[in-house]
């Protein structure tokens, strides 16, 4: 798995656990988490200035290569969470981009996660 000790200054992003997130074993579904994941990459582009509109003007597009992901604790119905992003390298085409996603209630960790991204136009 992915070298955690590279982490810049990340983008944060609240959130609650919805009904939509839950699974048949009555916990965020791994799914679920991956989804969060990749909407904190899309809110922290969006607020550096690149949203969808910027990438159709640019005529071009990331692509993800790559998921990693290591589950700590599930998340439950209601929970308070905080999705954190940031960039790791940049070389070429190819980025990386890393995630946490920790409890409001009480700071534990729930997931981490690494994507390799590709930047095509």
């Amino acid at each position: 798995m992915t070298n955690w000790t590279s982490a810049r200054r990340p983008f944060v992003l609240p959130m609650v656990v919805i009904p939509e997130d839950i699974d048949a074993q009555d916990i965020a579904s791994n799914i679920a988490i991956l989804e969060w994941m990749n909407r904190a990459a899309i809110a922290h582009s969006t607020a550096e200035g690149y949203d969808w509109a910027a990438y159709r003007r640019l005529e071009s597009m990331f692509v993800v290569r790559r998921h990693e992901i290591d589950y700590h604790r599930s998340a439950r119905l209601g929970e308070p969470l905080v999705l954190r992003t940031w960039p790791g390298y940049i070389k070429g085409a190819s980025c990386r981009r890393y995630h946490e996603v920790t409890s409001l209630r009480d700071g534990a960790l729930i997931a981490r996660g690494m994507n390799l991204w590709a930047y095509v136009g």
